[in-house]
């Protein structure tokens, strides 16, 4: 009787669960789980940007021609409250979305009638092949002939510089659609500008989304030299002329600062079209 109680009890306190405290993750496995994150492994490379760059120009010693970070965070500061650089980087982006939208939507147009036609295929290739490699800013002298000093000669840049490298991905990416899907698409009635938005964008939605950032890039580029040659408008400037007013006025810290905005917003943007990236080509597994 006793043997039993005893080996009762001892299979009721091995089959009882031991309740044990969760280990705690180390200081290493913290860091390394932090690493992870982009937008960390990106703040510390720019900390130590800054950190060179407050070294160098502390040794350097000349704030005309190389003015410390802080001086720089400082003058940034000043303008974006009491300056006027913030209504010039308004000014960039509203002209600098007019431009994009546009020959965005001029690219998609082309291609779909390149797909459609083979002719034009081949008359959007040799156009392409003609403009793609001429640099938007050498026909900013034209468009200051044509349209004068106003936001129409860099809507003309800008086009420019956006339409050929994305048509030139949106037709790649169109090529390489599967044709079973395109199948689908035909055995469902689908045609023209439905067959291109329901079967074609989203099937080439990696090389869209590349073509786009890429175009972005010159973009951008091409708009803020422009505005060094005169602002967006004949009553308004842009981050180029704020950079090159200032430069004039041998404020050097603005003119850091101006620089400081273009690629903080360039910045920004690569982290928009990340997120684009994440929510719709890796997600839907569409990433090659």
């Amino acid at each position: 009787m006793s043997d039993t109680t005893v080996s009762g009890s001892g299979l009721a306190n091995t089959a009882r669960p031991r309740t044990e405290a969760p280990a705690r993750p180390s200081p290493r496995a913290a860091l390394a789980r932090l690493w992870g994150f982009t937008l960390v492994r990106r703040a510390v490379v720019l900390a130590a940007l800054a950190a060179l760059w407050q070294i160098a120009s502390v040794w350097q010693n000349n704030p005309l021609l190389f003015p410390t970070f802080t001086d720089t965070m400082s003058a940034l500061a000043s303008a974006l409250t009491e300056g006027d650089l913030l209504p010039a980087a308004l000014a960039s982006l509203a002209v600098l979305v007019k431009g994009y939208v546009l020959a965005v939507a001029l690219a998609l147009v082309l291609v779909s009638a390149a797909i459609a036609v083979p002719f034009l295929k081949e008359v959007l290739l040799t156009l392409t092949a003609m403009f793609n490699p001429l640099p938007a800013i050498a026909l900013l002298p034209l468009s200051m002939l044509w349209l004068g000093l106003g936001e129409a000669s860099l809507l003309l840049v800008m086009v420019h510089a956006v339409l050929w490298p994305f048509a030139l991905a949106a037709l790649t990416g169109f090529e390489q659609v599967p044709e079973t899907q395109r199948l689908v698409g035909r055995n469902y009635g689908l045609k023209g500008l439905s067959y291109v938005a329901l079967i074609l964008i989203p099937a080439a939605l990696p090389s869209l989304l590349s073509g786009l950032k890429i175009a972005w890039a010159f973009a951008w580029r091409t708009l803020i030299a422009a505005e060094l040659v005169f602002g967006v408008s004949s009553r308004a400037g842009g981050l180029g002329w704020f950079v090159y007013r200032n430069r004039n006025e041998l404020l050097t810290d603005r003119v850091f600062a101006g620089l400081l905005t273009v690629i903080l917003i360039g910045l920004t943007v690569e982290v928009l079209f990340r997120a684009v990236e994440q929510r719709t080509v890796r997600r839907w597994g569409l990433q090659r």
